[in-house]
C-alpha cells in the first residue's frame, strides 16, 4: 500500500492517504478530495438541506467559497483561536498580576 500526500480542495489541509482512500473520496466529492473536516460539513449540509434539492455538487461548490474566504492553514487558526483564547483568559483574571509562590506550609523531604 502506498502512501501519498494530498490536499484538501476546500481548506488546503494535507493529509498522507492510500490511493484507493483519497479515489473513494473523490469519487464521493465530484472529483475532489476533502479532508475529514469538510468532507463531514458538506455531509452535513447535504443532509440539511434536502428539502431544497440540494446536491453534492452544490454543497462542496458552497463549502468551497466559505472556506475561500478564511484560506489559511487549519492548524494555523486552531494555534491562533487557542493563543486568543490564552490571553484573554490571563487578562480578565483576578490572579494575573500575583506571582505564584509556595505556600509556607510545603516542606520538602
Amino acid at each position: 500500500m502506498e502512501i501519498e500526500s494530498v490536499r484538501c480542495e476546500c481548506c488546503g489541509l494535507k493529509e498522507d492517504c492510500t490511493q484507493d482512500y483519497i479515489n473513494d473520496v473523490k469519487a464521493k466529492f465530484d472529483g475532489k478530495w476533502l479532508c475529514g473536516l469538510c468532507s463531514e460539513a458538506v455531509r452535513d449540509e447535504v443532509s440539511r438541506s434536502k428539502k431544497k434539492q440540494f446536491g453534492v455538487e452544490e454543497a462542496v461548490e458552497a463549502h468551497m467559497s466559505f472556506c475561500g474566504k478564511f484560506r489559511s492553514n487549519p492548524a494555523v487558526r486552531v494555534a491562533d483561536g487557542m493563543r486568543q483564547l490564552l490571553r484573554r483568559s490571563g487578562d480578565n483574571s483576578p490572579s494575573s498580576s500575583k506571582k505564584l509562590t509556595r505556600s509556607a506550609t510545603t516542606k520538602l523531604y
